[in-house]
C-alpha cells in the first residue's frame, strides 16, 4: 500500500514525476495494444477525464458529482473528492501538495489535499470550467473555461486567482510545455493558442488544417510537437517552433481524448466508438497509424502510464436513446446502472 503522508519527504525531482527517455532510445516499439483487464468500478453518473498520479499510483476519475480516486491494478475505490458539481478534469500540483477538480457547472475549481484528499476550498474560475493543467514553471493550475471562452490561473500553494487570459474561442484540452508555454486547443475556431503562463497572454494561434472541433491534446516535448484530436475524424500535427500544422492522419469517430508516449513515440486518439487509434511518430515531421485498438463503446477519455506504457479508459454500457424531443433534440442514452468499468490496455 502506498504511503501517502511519505509523498512529502520526497525530493523534488521525484515529486515532479520525469517522464521516460525519448523513442530514439527504445529499439523495438510494440504498437498493438489490447484490453488486458477490463474492471468493474461501478457508481452513478457519465465520467470524463481520467488522471493518473504516478508518484502515489492512483487515477482520478472525474464522476459528475465527484472525483473517483482508484487503485489502477485492482479497481479498488480508495477515496472521493466530494462536491464537484459537473466534474471535467484534475490536476495535480506535487511540489504544493495540492489537487484541483473543475466544477463545471457551478463554474469553480475544487483544491483538495493530495495526500488525504480532504476538501480545502472552493474556487471561483468561470463558467464552464472544463479541462484543468499544471504549469512547473509558473507553479500556476490553470483551468480552461469553455463557455466564458478563457482560462482561470491559480497559485498552486495558496489556491488563490491570479488572472486570467480571454482567449477568443472556446477552449479544450491543454498542455503544459514545461519550459514556459501552455498551448490549448480552441474548439469553435478549430485552432491552437500558445500562451504566456507568467505574464497571462496569448502569443500566438494558427489554424489546424482539416480539424473541426478539437478536443484532445498531446504533447511531444523533446521534438516540439503538438498532437490535436478532432471530431472531423484526424489527429493533426502542429509544429511549435514554427507555429503551423505539419501533418494529419484519420482516426476514429467520437474522439475526446489524446495522449504520447515520449518512450517508444506513440501517439494514442481515444475515440468514443469502442477504439484508440495508435499512431507512430516516425520522424518530427513523418507519421502513420500504426494500429487501431478495440475497446467499447463510449470509452473516449484516457491517460497513459509513461513508464509501463499502459492506457487506461473508462465507459459503461447504454441503454436505449430516449425520443428527442424539441427541448432535447440529441439526447444521449441511458447508462446501464453499475455497468462502470476501468479498462486497461497494454501493448
Amino acid at each position: 500500500m502506498t504511503c501517502f503522508r511519505c509523498l512529502a519527504l520526497l525530493p523534488l525531482a521525484t515529486l515532479l514525476a520525469p517522464v521516460p527517455p525519448i523513442a530514439a532510445q527504445t529499439p523495438a516499439v510494440p504498437t498493438a495494444y489490447h484490453v488486458s483487464r477490463d474492471i468493474k468500478l461501478g457508481g452513478d453518473g457519465r465520467w470524463d477525464y481520467v488522471t493518473l498520479d504516478s508518484v502515489g499510483h492512483r487515477l482520478f476519475i472525474a464522476r459528475q458529482t465527484r472525483v473517483m480516486v482508484v487503485d489502477p491494478s485492482t479497481g479498488k475505490l480508495l477515496g472521493e473528492i466530494p462536491g464537484v458539481n459537473g466534474a471535467h478534469g484534475t490536476a495535480l500540483a506535487y511540489a504544493a501538495g495540492h489537487g484541483f477538480a473543475t466544477s463545471g457547472r457551478d463554474g469553480s475549481v475544487v483544491m483538495f489535499d493530495l495526500h488525504s484528499l480532504r476538501v480545502l476550498t472552493r474556487i471561483t474560475a468561470a463558467d464552464d470550467a472544463d479541462a484543468i493543467l499544471y504549469d512547473p514553471v509558473s507553479k500556476r493550475v490553470f483551468s480552461f473555461n469553455g463557455d466564458a471562452n478563457s482560462s482561470t490561473a491559480i497559485d498552486a500553494k495558496s489556491g488563490k486567482v491570479v488572472g486570467s487570459i480571454a482567449l477568443g474561442g472556446k477552449p479544450e484540452f491543454g498542455v503544459s510545455s514545461g519550459t514556459g508555454r501552455l498551448y490549448v486547443n480552441i474548439e469553435d475556431k478549430g485552432e491552437v493558442a500558445e500562451l504566456d503562463p507568467v505574464n497571462l497572454r496569448v502569443l500566438r494561434r494558427w489554424p489546424l488544417e482539416g480539424c473541426e472541433e478539437p478536443t484532445g491534446l498531446a504533447i511531444d516535448r523533446a521534438h516540439g510537437l503538438l498532437f490535436s484530436v478532432c471530431h472531423s475524424k484526424v489527429m493533426v500535427m502542429s509544429d511549435v517552433r514554427a507555429g503551423r500544422s505539419i501533418a494529419a492522419v484519420p482516426i476514429g469517430s467520437g474522439v475526446d481524448g489524446a495522449a504520447f508516449d515520449p518512450g517508444t513515440g506513440l501517439a494514442f486518439a481515444s475515440n468514443g466508438d469502442g477504439t484508440i487509434t495508435v499512431v507512430h511518430e516516425d520522424s518530427p515531421t513523418t507519421f502513420h497509424v500504426a494500429s487501431t485498438a478495440t475497446t467499447r463503446r463510449g470509452a473516449r477519455t484516457m491517460t497513459l502510464d509513461p513508464w509501463t506504457h499502459r492506457l487506461y479508459t473508462v465507459t459503461a454500457d447504454f441503454g436505449e436513446t430516449p425520443t428527442p424531443t424539441e427541448s432535447d433534440p440529441h439526447p444521449r442514452p441511458a447508462l446501464v446502472p453499475g455497468t462502470f468499468s476501468l479498462l486497461v490496455l497494454e501493448p
